[in-house]
């Protein structure tokens, strides 16, 4: 057996867009509605979502089979957590609040084997399918994508430097903690938040990385990628949820 391609990571490394989606609400039905619906990559959040290993787990499992590339961001840049969630599976990982090139490096590490990194060598598991997958840890490296988060007015200056790190595929703008870097928590559509924003594409780009974007508003979403972030997450379920309920409850009271 094969090792599973990953799409996502040829897909951006191409620069050919990707759209997609945050998920929040741990819950299987809605990331198999996610799949169906055909959104090219999402976000099984673990850092600001109440996601733990089995939630994550079912998950993946339900969205196997799909075009959709589960992206899974871990709770933080740490190694234990990660070396999980590669064995049940996942190729691709989302790392929040990178700063600088020690940092980035950390991550890399984390997802590849020695002599390279210090991923833990697990015989038969979900990410080799049980053993048959041929040549697993030789060809994981190829198939794992490692996304990191600058979401601080210092990581964004830090981007040149830190595109530079081997293994590091994407560059992914975290507008929410951006905005409270510079003291202005929440306000997305300040024009400093924005510039960063726009700043951080352009960094990126410069430094050949494809960039990703997140944002609840769909005029800021085609913004972004008329600008040109590769892959861009247009929504969130929490929030689709909440304000077509908030919309539609209004219609009757």
């Amino acid at each position: 057996m094969k090792i599973k391609k990953n799409k996502f990571k040829e897909h951006i490394s191409k620069k050919n867009k990707q759209i997609g989606i945050w998920s929040c609400l741990t819950n299987n039905t809605i990331a198999e509605i996610i799949s169906v619906t055909g959104f090219d990559w999402s976000v099984i959040d673990m850092e600001h979502s109440p996601n733990d290993i089995q939630e994550v787990l079912t998950q993946l499992q339900v969205m196997e089979g799909y075009d959709t590339e589960p992206v899974v961001r871990v709770p933080w840049n740490e190694p234990i957590m990660v070396k999980r969630i590669l064995d049940m599976g996942a190729q691709t990982i989302l790392y929040p609040f990178v700063q600088n090139v020690e940092e980035a490096k950390v991550a890399v590490e984390a997802t590849r084997y020695p002599p390279k990194g210090i991923r833990g060598i697990m015989s038969a598991a979900r990410m080799n399918r049980y053993g048959h997958v041929e040549n697993y840890y030789l060809e994981a490296e190829k198939e794992i994508c490692v996304l990191i988060q600058c979401e601080t007015k210092e990581a964004i200056k830090n981007i040149p430097e830190i595109a530079k790190v081997d293994g590091i595929d994407g560059i992914f703008i975290g507008p929410s903690d951006l905005s409270g870097s510079i003291g202005k928590i929440g306000q997305f559509e300040d024009q400093e938040v924005q510039d960063l924003i726009y700043e951080g594409l352009e960094l990126a780009t410069k430094a050949g990385k494809p960039a990703g974007i997140l944002t609840g508003k769909k005029d800021y979403a085609k913004k972004y990628v008329e600008a040109g972030y590769t892959f861009v997450a247009i929504n969130s379920d929490t929030n689709l949820f909440a304000r077509s309920a908030e919309n539609l409850l209004k219609e009757f009271k």
